[in-house]
């Protein structure tokens, strides 16, 4: 009888094993297939007061087959098979504290350059993994800011540059082993502010300096060269990439038709500007951009990555629409940016919060508005403090995005104890709790986590248990929660209405009806009816005024709505001329 209670005491023990065991597994997908903005990298502390992350101006090179990425003030740069997940590479070999890097391939050899005043050291490596880079010149003559190499089908090598509320952005030839100018540099484009708005300055466009014209990055492509520019400034939610069309790598350039090439002026984090223009290994080209926060410091700053086009014309866009939801990185060819999106919508959005606890200024709203400039804060950074959201009805959730703030922090540069640790669960009656995602035991740096899931779950109610941050309090700018609500698609949005300034026709002012089922709004536009490129993505409100048009051309305006269920295209489109 002994021997039977034992037994039957051991099954009892093993069964409440497996029972804890089922509650706390991660529900995390094995393999990624899917990224959302902004990327997940270990963006570096800056050096300097206050404490805040940076990464900008980015380079993209693919390199026997990998990428590597490189980016200004980020103590390194970063090495990627997939796109998906990067790891450093540190080096004391190359000027890191310079200003937007510029890096290209020829044959076998990575060549390296920043910003600096002349002259100006160039390296070269054959083993990027390896840290090791040698001098090729340290007699670079020209002294500048936003430097580009570009290196033509009949490898001739030619040079960009230029980041001045004044003078253009130009371009010289170089010699391919020397790495020296040929002739004289050639202006190449400047800013015309009062016919191109997506080129003056502020949030929305609404200022009247100058815009810094800067980030120089030319893609060839079927014979054409386009040149790629940023402005106005890369503190502000405008910050976007205008693009110019030659037959010749030094021109004379023509402003292409479709403009601003990039531009993301909304959504839980804005900006699309100074970036570089690559091909995956499977010939998809995508744009990898700035993206600002600017509230610390006006280069506080994160990256995005945006697919990138070509259509039958040539007209090359770079598609931003829903640009920081989950989207698929392909693993093959692809022609159309409707190819990438999983569907996965936003649940999170103004659904009530709950915290354990919260700074003043800092309120819990902030974690759930779409705005990664304000952010939650609760008292302390002790294990213990959470964050749960409420989607007020059990939803299908596929993918979290998890967005740390850099509150009351006291990190400068790199250290080897900077990573998170948090353990993520899932509830439908907010008693019984399940396990999404278990880092309690993470060593690695994941600033904006992002978690999809191998299968979706069934949840109400999403919690954040916080168990370590590097320094300061406990803080999210946004704890984004991606799936469907499981309804209907919002209706289409009607009676919509557009209005051209007659005084500045780089303004116009959108207005529809607002429907109760929908969320938001992506306004789609553009110079032909059959190229509705740029996109501007709206939660809320039902009118809008857009500041960045060209003031020479023509435009055709569309609506679609979206909610938690899904996204109705506009049917109609309204031309003004």
């Amino acid at each position: 009888m002994n021997q039977i209670l034992k037994k039957l005491f051991v099954l009892v023990c093993l069964s409440c094993t497996f029972a804890v065991y089922s509650q706390t597994k991660s529900v995390v997908a094995p393999k990624q297939t899917t990224m959302c903005n902004p990327v997940n990298l270990s963006y570096r502390f800056c050096l300097d007061a206050p404490s805040r992350r940076e990464a900008a101006d980015p380079t993209m090179v693919v390199f026997k087959n990998e990428y590597y990425l490189f980016a200004s003030k980020s103590g390194g740069y970063f090495h990627s098979t997939d796109l998906i997940r990067w790891n450093l590479i540190t080096t004391g070999d190359l000027p890191l504290e310079d200003y937007a890097p510029t890096v290209v391939v020829v044959k076998d050899t990575m060549y390296f350059m920043s910003s600096k005043g002349a002259p100006i050291t160039i390296f070269k490596t054959s083993e990027p993994k390896s840290g090791r880079w040698k001098v090729v010149t340290s007699a670079f003559p020209i002294g500048m800011i936003d430097p580009d190499f570009f290196v033509d089908d009949d490898a001739k090598l030619y040079f960009y540059y230029g980041c001045s509320n004044v003078n253009p952005i130009q371009g010289v030839e170089l010699d391919a082993k020397t790495f020296h100018p040929i002739g004289k540099p050639v202006a190449l484009l400047n800013n015309d502010k009062k016919n191109y708005g997506w080129e003056r300055p502020g949030d929305y466009n609404d200022k009247q300096p100058n815009p810094w014209i800067e980030g120089a990055w030319v893609t060839k492509h079927a014979g054409k060269y386009y040149l790629q520019y940023a402005g106005p400034g890369t503190e502000y939610k405008s910050y976007a990439d205008g693009v110019y069309v030659s037959e010749k790598p030094l021109g004379p350039f023509k402003l292409a038709e479709h403009n601003p090439v990039s531009y993301k002026p909304e959504g839980f984090i804005a900006g699309a500007g100074h970036s570089s223009t690559f091909q995956d290994k499977y010939g998809n080209y995508w744009h990898v951009s700035t993206m600002t926060i600017s509230q610390k410091h006006m280069f506080e700053r994160r990256l995005g990555f945006f697919p990138t086009f070509f259509d039958k014309d040539g007209v090359m866009y770079v598609y931003t629409g829903f640009g920081d939801f989950p989207y698929k990185v392909p693993t093959k060819k692809i022609s159309s940016p409707e190819e990438l999106f999983p569907q996965w919508m936003l649940l999170s959005y103004n659904k009530p919060v709950q915290v354990s606890s919260e700074l003043p200024n800092y309120p819990k709203h902030y974690a759930a508005n779409e705005d990664i400039r304000t952010f939650w804060s609760a008292k302390t950074g002790n294990k213990g403090e959470w964050i749960s959201i409420d989607l007020q009805k059990s939803c299908t959730v596929n993918a979290i995005q998890i967005n740390y703030a850099e509150n009351d922090t006291k990190i400068f540069g790199r250290e080897p104890n900077i990573y998170y640790q948090y353990l993520l669960q899932y509830s439908n009656d907010n008693k019984t709790w399940k396990t999404l995602a278990n880092k309690t035991l993470n060593k690695t740096d994941v600033p904006h986590d992002y978690i999809e899931l191998k299968v979706p779950v069934k949840a109400r109610y999403i919690k954040l248990i916080n168990y370590k941050v590097p320094s300061g309090t406990f803080a999210i700018a946004d704890l984004r929660v991606f799936g469907n609500a499981g309804g209907k698609a919002p209706v289409i949005a009607e009676k919509l209405t557009v209005e051209r300034d007659q005084n500045d026709r780089c303004i116009v002012k959108l207005k529809w009806e607002k429907k109760a089922d929908a969320l938001g709004y992506n306004i789609r536009y553009g110079a032909s009816k059959d190229k509705l490129y740029h996109n501007y993505q709206v939660i809320g409100p039902d009118s809008l005024t857009i500041r960045s048009l060209n003031s020479l051309q023509k435009y055709y305006f569309t609506i679609d709505a979206f909610n938690e269920n899904g996204i109705t295209k506009g049917k109609n489109t309204i031309e003004i001329n």
